[in-house]
């Protein structure tokens, strides 16, 4: 009995135990489980964690360099210019200079009086010539002081600038030297540029202003040059210009008198020119073709004749800083462009037709430094006029020259003193001569 007992016991022990073990186990699977998962949680975070700071450093460095990068300007903020100062879409800029020249010259053929453009600067055709000489006269005057104002910039996509220029310089003299020594203001140059285009007062596209010798007189190799500033049309494009110019005609009477200025023309002059330049220098050709033209119904002329020109002009580098400068001129009808209007353009014959008048002329010039501030230029000027005597009379010019010879010093930047010594003559058809010996000394100031 007690070993059933005994038996019944242990199976029924066996019995609980067998279930028991079974939860046990179904118990750890699920645990393994859920370690397992967490652990898969847990490496999940770790990525999302380390994902968010490299998104946060790379966050941090963006920002570094945008503080440490300078701030662009704003699109509308137009650069600053170098000098000048700015009015909407252009560059304003504004200068000139302050000129005295002191003059003592003598004449050999008379004195002119005063107000005389001739007191003031070289004007060959006015040198006095069949009179009797006088001492040395002795002239102050600021008249060549000259400002200018310029603009430049970009409207609409076409590059537009202006130039307007004024001296004092009058043609003929001015001013009153009893009392105030006023003179009047004069335009030199007021012009517009659009692109290649230019459309104002400017000097004559016939012209090579570069190759102007520095002289302290107003011009300098006057009777050789070719000079005149008027009204243009010009187009521009690389080394080639073609300009139509104010018109004018300046004629002698049959038998010589008085100038007569015509102001008839029909139609503008025309002028080109090709200019290249180069490490050793540069040259310029240029031409020159128009109408000349005189009417006056009261003698009942009406005649049209045609005028042209060729000049030639350069300047050569020698050595580092010297120079050589040269200009040669030659045609027929083209007084007014030359030497100041030393010719006139045509001559009326007998039967009051206009036959042009032939000229000649040109200048050499030498420039020497001598020393750091200080150089000097040697100039040679001349012109020959051909004449019909039987028609123009022997009053009429027949050539013209002068020699300069200067000594400048600028002890700073754009200040200018100097000297310059100058013989000119003028010769008549009839041999009739005149010649002004003069001493320019002058002080000068670019601003």
């Amino acid at each position: 009995m007690g070993s059933c007992r005994l038996f019944g016991g242990a199976a029924a022990a066996a019995l609980l135990l067998v279930p028991g073990a079974a939860l046990a186990q179904e118990a750890s699977v699920a645990l393994e489980a859920r370690i397992a998962q967490l652990e898969a949680e847990l490496n999940s975070l770790k990525s999302e964690v380390a994902a968010s700071r490299t998104q946060q450093a790379s966050q941090a460095q963006d920002i570094i360099r945008l503080e440490t990068r300078p701030a662009p300007a704003p699109v509308s903020a137009p650069a600053p210019p170098s000098d000048g100062f700015r009015i909407g879409d252009h560059t304003v800029k504004f200068g000139g200079f302050i000129k005295t020249d002191f003059t003592a010259s003598k004449y050999s053929g008379g004195d002119p009086a005063n107000g005389d453009p001739l007191r003031d600067y070289h004007l060959p055709g006015a040198i006095p010539v069949g009179g009797d000489s006088e001492d040395v006269a002795t002239d102050f005057n600021a008249r060549q002081t000259r400002f200018w104002l310029t603009t430049d910039g970009m409207v609409g996509g076409h590059k537009i600038g202006t130039r307007l220029e004024m001296d004092f310089q009058t043609l003929p003299g001015s001013g009153d030297q009893r009392t105030t020594s006023g003179s009047n203001p004069a335009l030199r140059r007021a012009f517009v540029t659009i692109d290649n285009w230019l459309i104002g007062q400017e000097w004559t596209n016939f012209q090579n202003t570069a190759v102007l010798p520095e002289s302290a007189d107003f011009v300098g190799a006057a009777e050789g040059t070719v000079f005149a500033r008027q009204a243009q049309v010009r187009y521009t494009r690389g080394p080639f210009s073609i300009a139509l110019e104010n018109p004018e005609t300046t004629v002698t009477p049959f038998g010589g008198g008085a100038r007569i200025i015509a102001d008839d023309n029909s139609l503008p002059d025309l002028t080109a020119r090709y200019a290249l330049s180069r490490p050793w220098g540069a040259v310029q050709l240029s031409g020159l073709v128009r109408q000349l033209k005189y009417q006056n119904p009261a003698t009942d002329i009406d005649s049209t004749a045609t005028g042209w020109g060729l000049s030639a002009s350069a300047l050569f580098k020698v050595g580092a800083q010297d120079d050589i400068r040269l200009m040669l001129t030659g045609g027929e009808g083209i007084g007014r462009y030359v030497g100041l209007n030393f010719s006139n353009d045509a001559v009326l014959d007998a039967s009051g037709e206009l036959e042009a008048i032939g000229v000649v002329a040109g200048f050499a010039a030498y420039r020497h430094v001598w020393a750091p501030g200080w150089r000097s230029s040697l100039i040679w000027s001349t012109q020959k006029v051909d004449n019909d005597v039987a028609l123009t009379g022997a009053a009429a010019n027949r050539s013209a020259q002068s020699l300069h010879a200067n000594l400048i010093w600028s002890p700073v930047a754009a200040f200018d003193v100097g000297a310059e010594v100058m013989f000119a003559d003028r010769k008549l058809e009839s041999g009739l001569d005149g010649d002004m010996t003069r001493l320019i000394l002058f002080a000068k100031y670019g601003f």
